[in-house]
């Protein structure tokens, strides 16, 4: 076999994976996950669009000024302001990017741009060139390339090649192309543009009919050394081509593909869970290679068969993406060393400090329920040390009562700065509702319910729920994370989540002003 090809793996999880609705992050949780990717070995972190907002620019200057050991990317429109404001915040970055991008085909030219081919091509021309008086590596993405004329795309790609371009990158857009018609523009590209050796074809592929990432491998067989994709597959719409899908299945199938990447494959779930936990967009259960499911076997003939040789139905090892092989069942006498074990095997790198606190929690389960799974030590970690954020709001206790027929009571203790307040609710369209609502009155925060998401951290009927919330407060959106073997306290640790956001949130603009 030949000597495999090393493909470079863009990874934009904080630029257009953050785009999906509701997956905003703040600056805490963005250097988290940037620290995360590097960790997992993507080649270049597209860290945000640094002219959208202030919150963005200034996301990608830490993270640009901070982070070491993978390539920072600052994405921008084809025009001086926006290339200015991206190279002020990636200036202090040891290997930064600029990616410039200009929408090209006919649909985009006639009622977004209102330009002609010749203004488009003289646009992009110039903006390239202003992106390379700043910095000597830059991307040049043809917006909407799979829709536009092939013969334009080639011309247009030659001529940012030329201008200085150093990676070309070919976008779906609208998950529009399928397999054989993104072979083909990639093929046509490597045939037809005189000068594409002196640039990297990459590629960067939505998911609105299901082929983001056949299509993605599809342009790598043709010559593509450049995927562009995100974690869990978030992105606008229907999502990106997904990391985790694109590097197993190179791996899985280097036999086809023989291809290879720097991606440390092991700490694929744990990146997967902790984008899961900021961005409160859950996991499916049956997602490829993250997925809860994903190593599950029910059935009894394969449960059979995974007895006598795991190969039978398993054509990747769990341990490979970051999965434990067996969940390892600890209860209320294991001690801080099995944790801390078992924590590093299933990905986690904990401080002595986060150690602590998640040791403490972990005993308060085990006293509560016999058998603490694999699942629930992750859902600890991933609240105490990814969830948690400063308590201005705490939970001190709650007495709850319902009955068939009549509306529930609740009282309910909090405490705000060490002094505890306790009201009583006796309305509301459930326990849930009841929780929600005094939990509002306590702290005097008036919340709008956008969603309410309620799950089973782990198996079993004693197992751990977890709560993600989305409420609005004064036009915008918050969300809030709780885990509690009681749906209903895990109910009100999240909104407590939520409204300690919100409370920060405004400290931090009193103290701007």
């Amino acid at each position: 076999m030949a000597t495999p090809k090393s493909i470079k793996i863009f990874d934009t999880t904080l630029r257009d994976g953050e785009q999906s609705p509701g997956a905003s992050m703040n600056l805490n949780e963005k250097l988290e996950v940037a620290q995360a990717l590097i960790d997992l070995g993507v080649d270049i972190i597209e860290a945000g669009f640094p002219i959208a907002s202030p919150g963005d620019f200034e996301a990608v200057r830490e993270i640009a000024t901070t982070m070491k050991g993978a390539t920072i990317c600052g994405l921008a429109r084809c025009n001086n302001k926006d290339i200015d404001r991206a190279w002020e915040a990636l200036k202090h970055s040891e290997d930064p990017r600029i990616h410039v991008f200009l929408a090209t085909s006919a649909i985009h030219r006639e009622f977004k741009l209102q330009m002609t081919r010749e203004q488009i091509i003289a646009k992009a021309i110039e903006g390239v060139q202003h992106a390379v008086g700043y910095c000597d590596d830059v991307e040049f993405s043809p917006e909407d390339a799979a829709r536009t004329e092939i013969d334009f795309l080639c011309e247009v790609v030659e001529k940012a090649i030329d201008a200085g371009a150093t990676t070309v990158n070919i976008p779906d857009t609208v998950g529009y192309a399928t397999p054989a018609h993104m072979a083909s523009h990639i093929r046509a590209l490597v045939d037809r543009v005189p000068n594409i050796d002196k640039a990297i074809i990459s590629i960067h592929c939505h998911n609105d009919l299901g082929l983001a990432v056949a299509n993605s491998l599809a342009a790598v067989q043709e010559g593509a050394g450049q995927i562009e994709c995100t974690i869990n597959g978030i992105g606008e719409r229907a999502g990106n081509t997904a990391l985790e899908e694109i590097v197993m299945a190179m791996k899985t199938r280097n036999d086809f593909y023989n291809y290879t990447t720097n991606i440390n494959s092991n700490r694929l779930v744990p990146t997967s869970r902790l984008v899961s936990t900021v961005t409160g967009i859950q996991v499916q259960r049956n997602k490829a290679i993250v997925g809860r499911n994903a190593f599950a076997h029910e059935a009894g003939i394969h449960q059979d068969g995974m007895l006598k040789e795991p190969s039978t139905y398993e054509i990747m090892r769990p341990e490979d993406v970051g999965f434990a092989k067996t969940d390892l069942v600890l209860g209320k006498h294991s001690g801080r060393a099995a944790l801390a074990d078992r924590a590093k095997q299933l990905g986690y790198r904990l401080t002595g400090e986060q150690l602590q606190d998640v040791f403490t929690a972990f005993k308060e389960l085990a006293d509560k329920k016999k058998e603490v799974y694999d699942g629930d030590i992750s859902a600890l970690i991933e609240n105490k040390v990814y969830g948690e954020i400063e308590d201005i709001w705490s939970l001190v206790e709650f007495d709850l009562s319902t009955k068939s027929n009549s509306p529930p009571t609740i009282k309910l203790t909090l405490k705000k700065n060490n002094e505890e307040m306790t009201c009583e609710q006796n309305d509301g369209d459930g326990p849930i509702d009841a929780a929600f609502l005094a939990t509002e009155k306590l702290t005097g925060i008036a919340l709008a319910c956008k969603e309410f998401q309620v799950r089973s951290a782990t198996i079993g009927r004693d197992a751990q729920g977890e709560v993600i919330v989305r409420v609005e407060h004064e036009g915008e959106e918050f969300k809030g994370r709780g885990v509690s073997i009681n749906t209903v306290e895990a109910t009100i640790i999240a909104v407590l989540n939520a409204v300690n956001r919100i409370e920060i949130t405004k400290q931090l603009r009193a103290n701007a002003e």
